[in-house]
């Protein structure tokens, strides 16, 4: 297997400054590697996140900086994990992103609405994803994130409490859920 963009380059050496290529490579799958680091995209519908429905956040697989919280991810079926908002604004960087439209400058001209903006991850540089203006309110927005850029970290307070209130509804007959 071939580690490198199509065009040679590598995004883990231009970006990355936190992790070399071989300690990355023998940490991520190829996999993760090949979405974080040359901005690869899983295959749609194949993804463990994209239709996890626990709570807790979403954190940078090369990084683990949390960026994406449970409470804004939704089901928007386009294949990948879909959120309305980031948990912090500067813990992401956006870049115009016209690469799967090539050379075909025409096409752009006739279809602008084929530009697209690429997610990453501010603290290491890892492709995340890319976010589109066509989400829910209040943001509008729709980030399509990559589940090999992720990692999910249950949120176990949420998970207990719910446990107990479960617990507390069978001892007192109460079937209904908060």
């Amino acid at each position: 297997m071939q580690y490198g963009g199509a065009d040679g380059s590598s995004h883990a050496e231009s970006s990355n400054n936190l992790y070399s290529k071989h300690e990355l490579k023998k940490r991520l799958t190829y996999l993760q590697y090949h979405v974080t680091q040359e901005k690869g995209t899983e295959r749609a519908f194949s993804g463990k996140y994209y239709k996890l429905n626990d709570n807790g956040m979403y954190a940078c697989v090369v990084c683990g900086e949390e960026l994406f919280s449970s409470e804004t991810k939704f089901h928007s079926e386009c294949g990948w994990p879909a959120f309305w908002d980031v948990v912090d604004k500067n813990k992401v960087t956006f870049k115009s992103d016209l690469s799967h439209v090539g050379s075909n400058l025409l096409l752009l001209a006739i279809k602008p609405d084929l530009a697209r903006t690429e997610v990453s991850c501010r603290k290491c540089g890892a492709h995340l994803g890319h976010v589109f203006q066509d989400g829910p309110k209040p943001t509008g927005k729709r980030y399509c994130i990559n589940s090999a850029s992720l990692d999910f970290r249950k949120d176990e307070n949420i998970c207990s409490e719910s446990s107990e209130n479960a617990d507390k509804n069978k001892e007192t007959g109460d079937n209904v859920t908060k």
